[in-house]
């Protein structure tokens, strides 16, 4: 048992937390007090979708193409099932996990959101106040709605890892690793399967992209590179007749919240923003910059010039690309198909974390997510190989319904499961999870 200096039935120390969690939910019940946000997960969804406009909850919610790679991820859950073990004693039960040189107090990562100003206004400072709360690490994602040093302020005791995507501009590569490690993140995830975006059928539908109203850009527009590329762009002639808009109530409104993001870059007021050329420029710059679909394995030894700190790898879903990563120095990887957004008919990321992991054979994390929903979920996870596991979709849903104490809840519900679902297995410690603790269906 890990010792912790803080109290056991803490939520922080990933001890006790399924006792005090049911026992906080009960208590309060007792004066009519229900949870902030549903614990049932269709019901979870189901609140977002009541809560969220349309197009923020199809741009949290929804996949690629027919979505049959977000129901295979799922699906493949239902392939195991968890042997219960009685009449062991499990009256202490350990979460902790040792993860980049440290010793986490769960095996719980949140992963990175994008574009949350959609869900809340707080956004990413709410995420990473409800990760600090318990001790969870926050993957800050590049396309966040505050500025990373934003983030570190709200919630200094916040554990952190940037992740990037890898921009068209090895000069703005460069510059937000550099901002990254400067401010305090244990390390750097690179996302390797958003080099072309999505076919997302419920965006395409609602013909809507937060991007283009200069939503999910902060890292962006407060980065030295790319104000820079900005005012480049915005002082070339343009070129050509620039297309027509209609005008309409909704274009007025993403002119207004484009002008209202433009602030950081024009330093004046809402007015002086509108008439600026430089928000429109920078939407057109990120759009310009955002990914390069011509990145390839080479390409990665240049993160190693721009940063000292360690380089997880994210979308690895093929045994032979996560040797590649091996080769390639990674010092994690980590198993994802963008949780069925990028690719239709993807294979499932529980299906082949089995052989990934016995390709890696310890020799560096691994990090697994898609499809998971529940504590259940994350024992299944770390039972057939995973050193971590992350929690997406939850998280925006709990955020979108309760703010901060809505994600802290639905964190702190997926852990109170796993450690039950633990106990209940007759184990007392989440590295005694294996598969001699599955069946197959």
């Amino acid at each position: 048992m890990v010792t912790s200096s803080v109290a056991p039935d803490d939520p922080a120390s990933g001890r006790g937390i399924s006792r005090r969690t049911q026992s906080d939910i009960y208590r309060a019940g007792i004066s009519g007090t229900t949870p902030a946000v549903p614990v049932d997960r269709a019901a979870l969804e189901a609140a977002a979708r009541r809560t969220l406009s349309a197009e923020a909850f199809a741009y949290i919610a929804g996949g690629a193409g027919a979505e049959t790679t977000m129901h295979a991820n799922r699906a493949a859950f239902d392939r195991w099932q968890v042997w219960p073990r009685p009449l062991r004693d499990v009256s202490e039960r350990d979460l902790s996990i040792d993860l980049l040189g440290r010793r986490r107090p769960t095996p719980l990562l949140l992963a990175p959101l994008g574009v949350m100003e959609m869900a809340h206004h707080d956004a990413d400072l709410a995420v990473a106040r409800a990760a600090a709360s318990l001790g969870v690490p926050y993957t800050l994602s590049n396309q966040a709605s505050f500025p990373m040093e934003r983030v570190r302020d709200a919630a200094p005791d916040c554990s952190r890892l940037f992740q990037l995507y890898w921009s068209s501009s090895d000069e703005l590569n460069a510059s937000l690793l550099a901002r990254a490690e400067a401010s305090g993140c244990e390390a750097i995830v690179v996302t390797l399967d958003t080099h072309l975006l999505g076919w997302r059928t419920r965006d395409l539908d609602l013909a809507y992209l937060p991007f283009t109203r200069g939503m999910g850009i902060a890292q962006y527009t407060s980065d030295p590179v790319f104000r820079r590329l900005v005012r480049e762009r915005a002082a070339r002639p343009a070129s050509g007749a620039a297309p027509r808009v209609k005008v309409t109530p909704k274009a007025v409104a993403a002119a207004v919240t484009i002008a209202r993001k433009g602030a950081a870059l024009t330093g004046a007021g809402l007015g002086d923003s509108i008439r600026s050329p430089l928000p429109r420029a920078a939407v057109e710059t990120f759009l310009d910059v955002f990914s390069t679909p011509a990145l390839t394995w080479d390409d990665l030894a240049k993160a190693r010039e721009w940063t000292s700190l360690p380089i997880i790898l994210k979308g690895i879903v093929h045994p032979d690309d996560a040797q590649r990563a091996l080769d390639a120095g990674a010092d994690g990887i980590w198993v994802s198909n963008h949780g069925g957004r990028q690719i239709d008919r993807s294979v499932p990321t529980l299906d082949v974390l089995p052989d990934i992991a016995q390709r890696v054979s310890g020799r560096v994390p691994i990090v697994f997510d898609s499809g998971v929903r529940g504590g259940a979920d994350v024992a299944i996870a770390l039972a057939l190989g995973a050193t971590a596991v992350a929690l997406g979709r939850p998280c925006a849903y709990g955020l979108g319904v309760a703010g901060e104490v809505g994600v802290r809840e639905v964190v702190r519900n997926v852990l109170a499961e796993l450690d039950i679902t633990l106990g209940l297995a007759g184990l007392t410690a989440v590295a005694d999870l294996d598969r001699e603790v599955l069946r197959a269906v």
